[in-house]
């Protein structure tokens, strides 16, 4: 480039820019004349896909878009925020939640924590439609929200109504009604639970096909990790189901899968029975299966939720407790479901050999999810929150820590928390990184989460859509769920719940 050419260029901020190696957005010109300008100076910007950090840059918001990213003089009537020394990264995306509380509680605590979208795992309450629709419209502050469908379970199904209400279905024909039901409900997508028979779930997945919905959700006891994701189920949540396909008695387990027998609602009959098979499936790990099943995946891009801070609990529940600095953030009906579903579900009826055992589990899912990763399988950062003792917002902090001790990358589990979220939603070009062109939505971090993923805790500023929420503003939010949780429920008040946990239910 010529002298005069970047003289020219440099006295204006898409030029300057350009001439700094950044990025400026032409298609965003009569957005950025017409819609205050606001500009984040001063920053270290990483490249979540790449690694790579890019300081001193200054990125400029328009509305909801990023406009400029580069180093470039501040435009005449820009609003500049000076963020020297600061680093930012995409917003987060928390893949398996389960809100609780009401519209002040959980989507407060997921902006708070630099959570700007999330994807709710069971559309049982119909407030939580009705939360994505307002959050859409701009009338609720939240972050971006795609809801499941009603849990669509087999006969009998796990879960005791009194806790959770299920679409329970009994082959083809109540299989594809229930998706046509859900899709006039305002379903985003399907979910699928673990006691589909395989004619029920053949079905679901061909009538969402037809009507223009995905499936995701659990590998139901009947199919096989490689059956799911060669008929597109675009997601299998938790590692329960895909443990025993990399077994070298898969077919052993799988009978004894298939032998189990629970009454309606009996949760803790299921789970002490599936223990002993994820017993035996864990300590025949087959390398070779693992080859096979996890190259499935990543052909087919099946991604995987591994959920760890569920299993972390459930794995534990003798030496996990709730956070006593975030009991404050949970209403009392929160936590006392919490305490209840450990102590019903889980903690009932187990000898002290599957107390060892469950213990030594967690060991195990470390490293299964050390072999996803090694094996390049699409992996995206998910909670369970609504499963004891997890906090909305927070728990996906400890999610990312999660996925580092088991043995990925900080920048590994970044990406599994924004770009690879972004991918599976088919917003690759509007999310998932700091460029422009981009939605505007942003962490602003006191330190570099490369060198350790806990900086992700380090929140100073947080950016939804453009809308810029500042230290105080944060703050603000948090002691705002602080008075929320202390107050009488509202009408759509949801309870704590979750997949492997407990049950959602309007009050």
């Amino acid at each position: 480039m010529n002298s005069s050419r970047r003289q020219f260029l440099a006295r204006t901020a898409a030029g300057a820019a350009i001439v700094a190696g950044g990025t400026f957005t032409t298609a965003s010109t009569s957005q950025a004349k017409s819609s205050k300008l606001t500009a984040l100076t001063g920053v270290t910007v990483i490249d979540v896909r790449t690694g790579r950090r890019n300081p001193y840059q200054t990125v400029l918001i328009s509305g909801d878009r990023i406009v400029g990213v580069g180093r470039f003089p501040v435009p005449p009537g820009a609003v500049e925020v000076d963020l020297r020394g600061k680093y930012v990264i995409p917003g987060l995306a928390d893949m398996h939640v389960h809100s609780l509380g009401d519209e002040r509680v959980s989507p407060a605590l997921y902006l708070a924590n630099g959570l700007t979208t999330v994807r709710e795992m069971s559309g049982t309450n119909p407030a939580l439609y009705d939360w994505r629709d307002r959050i859409e419209a701009g009338t609720l502050l939240g972050p971006r929200m795609v809801v499941a469908s009603n849990i669509i379970d087999g006969d009998p199904t796990l879960w005791d109504p009194n806790l959770i209400k299920v679409i329970v279905v009994d082959g083809a024909a109540d299989a594809r009604a229930a998706v046509r039901r859900v899709k006039a409900e305002g379903a985003d997508f399907v979910k699928v639970y673990s006691r589909l028979s395989r004619e029920s779930w053949l079905a679901i997945v061909d009538e969402a096909r037809t009507v223009g919905l995905t499936v995701h959700g659990h590998g139901p006891d009947q199919v096989t990790s490689k059956e799911v994701s060669n008929r597109s189920q675009r997601s299998i949540e938790h590692i329960h189901s895909l443990g025993l396909s990399v077994s070298t008695r898969e077919d052993e387990v799988r009978r004894m899968l298939l032998a189990i027998k629970v009454a309606n609602g009996d949760y803790n009959s299921w789970f002490r029975q599936l223990h002993p098979i994820e017993w035996i499936a864990a300590n025949t790990y087959s390398p070779a299966r693992a080859a096979d099943v996890f190259g499935t995946l990543r052909r087919n891009r099946t991604r995987v939720t591994p959920t760890l801070t569920m299993h972390n609990v459930l794995d534990q529940i003798d030496y996990t407790r709730l956070d006593p600095a975030l009991a404050k953030y949970l209403g009392e009906d929160s936590i006392g479901t919490y305490d209840y579903v450990i102590q019903n579900l889980y903690a009932a009826n187990r000898t002290a050999e599957e107390i060892s055992h469950q213990h030594e589990m967690w060991a195990w899912r470390q490293r299964f999810v050390r072999e996803l990763f090694a094996h390049d399988v699409p992996v995206m950062a998910g909670t369970d929150t609504g499963t004891p003792y997890s906090v909305p917002g927070f728990a996906l902090h400890d999610e990312l820590e999660h996925l580092v001790g088991a043995g990925a990358t900080p920048r590994q589990a970044l990406y599994a928390a924004t770009v690879e979220p972004a991918k599976f939603l088919g917003l690759e070009a509007q999310l998932g990184s700091v460029e422009a062109g981009r939605i505007a939505d942003l962490v602003v971090l006191d330190a570099d989460p490369l060198r350790d993923i806990r900086n992700s805790r380090r929140i100073d500023t947080v950016v939804t859509r453009g809308r810029v929420i500042s230290p105080t503003a944060r703050e603000q939010l948090l002691a705002g769920v602080e008075r929320a949780v202390k107050e009488p429920p509202t009408a759509a008040t949801i309870a704590a719940g979750g997949c492997c946990g407990t049950g959602t239910t309007g009050h």
